[in-house]
Order: structure tokens, then C-alpha cells, then sequence
């Protein structure tokens, strides 16, 4: 049974809600979020307005989440305003140089972990694309790269979260029906790879093995099959115990009542997931609602259908169980 030392321990139940479940909201798109607030606008936006976005869904959002995901780049303003709850903050730079294959990872030049820890992060989320069918060489300068920062974790007794995002190796359309017959494994395999103790990762944050609108039965198929939905509940249970640390999805910017549908799917799969760290399900829908109308306008909108959104997500994860069971506690 792993232990988790005093640092670990204290971050992860910063995290936490009273049963152990991590409820976290995630708020530290970058590059993505700067591209959907000028497409909405029509004009270039600064980054005041990425720093007064992130304020605004940390500020509302925080009082019915665990914790907030937020980045050191834009985030830390907004951090001041999480109502007491714990924090993650991002290592990673946003996106991925398209120029060199692989999709490989990047750390942001002026941040290290003892840097973060300092800002008051329980702890350090970093984002890795990574799927099992990739180059051996290229997987294992991804290997390494995560093994040092998990080393610089321990070092610093901070809980370490890993965002894991599958990839098609062969370039296909991640969109596809024929990525989604490919995703579960993509998806298990990973989570297997990434429990391995030499990785020092305490939690994994998975995406779900399968893709909704390919499982038929489900109210977002939208005609096309991949998994039927006895299969699909199947694959949950399968990536699932291919784990042995906690594990959280993430909602891979689908909508909410999308990502609602596929939480209640794990849970009646049995999957033993330990909450989420949800993004976009909670707050995509107001990004034209800030762009257009200004942030007055988006702070009414976070308080009405924001708030709504993660309480969805929130009675959802009654099918959540405590990441404490995972050790023992």
C-alpha cells in the first residue's frame, strides 16, 4: 500500500471536498482561451482580459468547487480570489510546438516547483500528450521529462497531478470515429504507464476511454457507432483498473450535459474515479458572453448558468469514490 508523505497529504486534502473527492474547476487555458475570446470579439484581446476572465470563474465558481486549476502566466490574480480553497497551478507552456513531432512537453521558463509551491499551490498539475503507439524514442524523452519533475516534487513535498491527453501517432483527426476505436486503449495503456512509482505522479487526470458521441444508446450519439453502450461501460472499468493511484477525468471541452451523461455512464460502470478537475463543461459557454457584453454581463451569467453547470458536475460525483481508499486511509 502506497504512503503518501505529510507535504502530498496536506495538498491533497486541500483539494478535496469533505468525502475526499476531488471537485476542482479547472481555469488555466491559455493560448486556446486568447483565440475563443478574439473569435467572439473580432478583435484582438490583451491579457487584462485573460487575467479578468480567470478572476471572474475563480471568484463565482470556487464557492461550489474543491479547488481551482489556474497557470502562473495569467492565473495568479485570480488566485487571490478562490474563497479559501485549495490550488493547483500549471508547469507546463501552453500548447505544443506543431514543428517538431511528437508533441513533446515544455516547462514555462520562469517557474519551477519550488517557485509555485511558494505562491501557495497545494499542487502542480502538468499537461502530457502522449499515446503508447508513439516512437520509442519520442516516448521515452517523455518518460524522462516526467520522472524529473515528479523527482522535483518529492524533493519539495508537493502533491504532482498529471493531465494526460491521447494523440493520434499516425496524425489522424482525434474527432474521428476511427480515433475513438483506438482512444480506450490509448487511454488504459496510459494510465498504466503513468501509475508507475519511478514517475512520482500522485494523481492522474485521465480523459474518459471512450467518446461520447460514438457510444450508441447515449443521448449525445449522434449516429455513428463505435462502442455499443454495454462496451462502453466495459472500457470505463477496464481503464480504470489499470490504475493504481487516484485518478480524475477531465471534460476535454465537451458541454456540460455531455460531460454530466458521461460521468453518470463511469458511475454506473463501477468505475472507482476520484472527482475531476472540470474545465470548459462549467465555463465555455460564457466566453461570448464576456467577449460581447463585457465582464459585468459574464459575472450575472457565472452566477446563473455557471453556477449551475458545476453543481451538475457536483451531483454527479456522488458516484465519485474518496482517493484516501487508494492508500489504505
Amino acid at each position: 500500500m502506497m504512503k503518501l508523505t505529510p507535504g502530498k497529504l496536506a495538498g491533497m486534502k486541500a483539494l478535496s471536498d469533505d468525502r475526499g473527492v476531488i471537485a476542482a474547476a479547472a481555469m488555466d487555458q491559455r493560448g486556446s482561451l486568447q483565440k475563443s475570446l478574439a473569435k467572439e470579439k473580432g478583435a484582438p484581446v490583451d491579457d487584462h482580459a485573460l487575467t479578468e476572465f480567470k478572476t471572474l470563474v475563480t471568484e463565482v465558481l470556487t464557492r461550489h468547487a474543491s479547488a481551482i486549476l489556474l497557470d502562473p502566466e495569467y492565473g495568479l490574480p485570480a488566485a487571490k480570489h478562490r474563497n479559501g480553497k485549495g490550488l493547483l497551478l500549471a508547469y507546463e507552456k501552453t500548447g505544443y510546438d506543431a514543428a517538431t513531432p511528437g508533441r513533446l512537453p515544455d516547462l514555462l521558463d520562469h517557474w519551477s516547483v519550488r517557485r509555485i509551491q511558494h505562491e501557495g499551490a497545494n499542487a502542480v498539475k502538468l499537461l502530457l500528450y502522449y499515446t503508447p503507439f508513439e516512437k520509442k524514442e519520442i516516448n521515452d524523452v517523455k518518460y524522462a521529462f516526467i520522472e524529473r519533475v515528479g523527482d522535483e516534487c518529492r524533493a519539495h513535498d508537493i502533491a504532482f497531478f498529471l493531465e494526460i491527453v491521447g494523440y493520434d501517432a499516425e496524425g489522424g483527426d482525434e474527432k474521428t470515429v476511427a480515433y475513438a476505436k483506438k482512444k480506450p486503449e490509448i487511454v488504459t495503456r496510459a494510465t498504466a504507464d503513468f501509475s508507475d512509482d519511478k514517475f512520482g505522479v500522485d494523481v492522474l487526470k485521465m480523459e474518459v476511454p471512450i467518446q461520447m458521441e460514438f457510444v450508441a444508446g447515449t443521448k449525445a450519439f449522434k449516429g455513428t457507432a463505435a462502442y455499443s453502450k454495454e462496451e462502453a461501460l466495459r472500457l470505463f472499468r477496464k481503464a480504470a483498473e489499470a490504475s493504481t493511484k487516484p485518478f480524475i477525468y477531465l471534460s476535454a471541452g465537451v458541454s456540460n450535459p455531455v460531460f454530466i451523461e458521461t460521468l453518470q455512464l463511469a458511475g454506473e460502470s463501477g468505475a472507482k474515479f476520484n472527482g475531476v478537475l472540470c474545465g470548459r463543461a462549467t465555463w465555455k459557454d460564457g466566453i461570448a458572453v464576456y467577449a460581447k457584453q463585457g465582464a459585468k454581463a459574464f459575472e450575472n451569467w457565472l452566477k446563473d448558468e455557471g453556477v449551475k453547470n458545476i453543481e451538475n458536475v457536483n451531483t454527479a460525483l456522488k458516484a465519485a469514490t474518496p482517493w484516501h481508499e487508494r492508500f489504505g486511509m
